[in-house]
C-alpha cells in the first residue's frame, strides 16, 4: 500500500472515530439531561457515561453550553433544512414561498418535539439555553428576510405592511409558541397546524388579487 493510500485510510478512519465519539457524547448528554436535569449534569459526568476523557469533550464542544448547542442544532438535520430553504428560494410565487415557510416550521418543531422535555427543562433553569435560543431566533429572523425581500421586489406584499413589519409577522407566526399551543397543548395534528399556518401567512402577508 502506498503512503498516499495509507494517509487517506488513516484520515478516513480518524474521521469515522471522531464522528462516533461525538455521537456517543451527545447521546450520553441527552440521556443525562433528560434523567437528571440540565443544571445538575457536569462535563465530568457526561465524560464518564460516554466513556471518553474530559479534555475530549472540551476539545469538541468547548463547554456544556456547546454540548447543548449541538443537541439543539442536530434536532433537525442541516441537509434536510437546507433542502427546504432552497426549494423555498426557488419558489415562483409568494404563496408557494409561504407554504414552504409553514412546512419548515412544522418539520422543525415536529423534530424538536422528541426532545421537548430536555429543552423545556433547560429553558426554565439554564441561562445558557436562553442565550442559545436568542441566537437561533436571530438566525431564523435573518434567514426569513429572503422571503420578504422577494415579495417586496415582486410587489406582492400587502400594501398595509411595511417590509419590517411583514418580516416581524413572518418570524412571530412561524415561532415555536404557536406550534406548542396548538399541537402539543390543544392536540392539533402537525398537518392541521401546517395547513392553517400557511393560510394565515398568505392571508396576512400577500396582497389580495383584485377581481375588478
Amino acid at each position: 500500500m502506498s503512503n498516499t493510500k495509507k494517509r487517506a485510510y488513516n484520515s478516513t478512519f480518524r474521521n469515522t472515530q471522531a464522528a462516533q465519539t461525538r455521537a456517543r457524547i451527545l447521546d450520553a448528554a441527552k440521556n443525562l439531561f433528560e434523567s437528571e436535569g440540565f443544571e445538575y449534569v457536569t462535563i465530568e459526568k457526561i465524560a464518564q457515561f460516554a466513556d471518553v476523557s474530559i479534555p475530549t469533550i472540551y476539545s469538541i464542544f468547548q463547554s456544556k453550553r456547546g454540548v447543548l448547542r449541538a443537541l439543539m442544532d442536530e434536532v433537525f438535520p442541516k441537509d434536510e433544512f437546507d433542502a427546504l430553504v432552497e426549494k423555498s428560494n426557488e419558489a415562483v410565487s409568494p404563496e408557494e414561498r409561504l407554504l414552504y415557510s409553514a412546512k419548515i416550521a412544522r418539520q422543525m418543531y415536529d423534530a424538536e418535539r422528541a426532545q421537548m422535555e430536555v429543552l423545556r427543562g433547560a429553558a426554565v433553569l439554564a441561562p445558557e439555553f436562553k442565550e442559545l435560543e436568542r441566537e437561533r431566533e436571530m438566525r431564523r429572523y435573518t434567514r426569513q428576510e429572503v422571503t420578504i425581500k422577494a415579495m417586496v421586489k415582486e410587489k406582492s406584499l400587502s400594501v398595509n405592511l411595511s417590509k419590517n413589519k411583514a418580516r416581524d409577522i413572518l418570524w412571530a407566526f412561524t415561532g415555536r409558541d404557536l406550534y406548542r399551543m396548538l399541537v402539543v397543548e390543544q392536540g392539533w395534528s402537525s398537518g392541521e397546524y401546517e395547513k392553517w399556518l400557511a393560510q394565515l401567512l398568505v392571508n396576512t402577508l400577500v396582497t389580495p388579487v383584485s377581481l375588478s
